[in-house]
């Protein structure tokens, strides 16, 4: 059982889905994110075509570019609304397509050994339990396998700056929450650690901070350096 701090979270991201995918697919954007994200995760993942889980997959912003490099991808994420939007993205695309699944990040119900990367966008601040969902990832991986996540120190300042809505929902679970006001990527990097991998390295997207400055980040957000953090079980 989740709890009640991951039902509250599913359930903003339920209501919010359809507007945060319209905020995160501009049009204006497409084909340069497609092309910055797409040299990221080429950069990290095997050669392809490899079995690649993406966990909190949202709409499958990640997901998609990695099928698209010729990945065999599976998206979780435990927002039904989240996943309708990316279903319905997948059936109207071409080319090689996600599959989308439903499920809880922290404890994702998978085959042990069955992923050669485990990748995440935006996900790791988010997670009630980072420990425990890290080591469940590394169970998943095969033995050469690759952990590879995105994420930022978005709210080391607090939620101040954040949409109302935003504010209004999360304001009373950053305690439960432990990367969510974490002022370094190095508390990331740490959680990587205790949950037993190895060959941590992070590197700064310094390319995607210069793109949000140039087309402008999200609504509601404002650009800052997001970090690319891999690791070996």
């Amino acid at each position: 059982m989740t709890g009640p701090v991951q039902e509250q979270i599913d359930h903003y991201w339920d209501l919010r889905a359809r507007t945060y995918h319209a905020h995160q697919q501009r049009s204006d954007r497409e084909q340069v994110d497609q092309r910055l994200w797409g040299g990221i995760w080429a950069e990290v993942l095997p050669e392809p075509p490899a079995d690649v889980l993406d966990l909190g997959t949202g709409s499958g912003h990640a997901a998609f570019v990695m099928a698209g490099l010729g990945h065999r991808v599976t998206g979780l994420d435990a927002s039904t609304e989240m996943l309708r939007v990316a279903k319905e993205r997948a059936r109207s695309a071409k080319g090689a397509v996600p599959t989308f699944v439903h499920g809880d990040a922290v404890a994702p119900d998978l085959a042990e050994g069955g992923f050669d990367a485990v990748t995440s966008r935006y996900l790791m601040w988010t997670l009630r339990d980072p420990v425990a969902a890290l080591r469940r990832w590394r169970r998943l991986l095969r033995p050469r396998g690759v952990l590879a996540l995105v994420d930022a120190t978005w709210f080391e300042e607090g939620l101040a700056g954040s949409p109302e809505e935003f504010i209004d929902s999360y304001e009373g679970l950053l305690g439960d929450l432990p990367l969510a006001t974490a002022e370094s990527i190095a508390a990331t990097e740490d959680v990587v650690r205790a949950a037993g991998y190895r060959e941590v390295r992070t590197r700064p997207l310094h390319e995607v901070l210069e793109t949000d400055l140039r087309l402008g980040a999200a609504p509601g957000h404002r650009p800052r350096l997001q970090h690319l953090v891999t690791a070996r079980p």
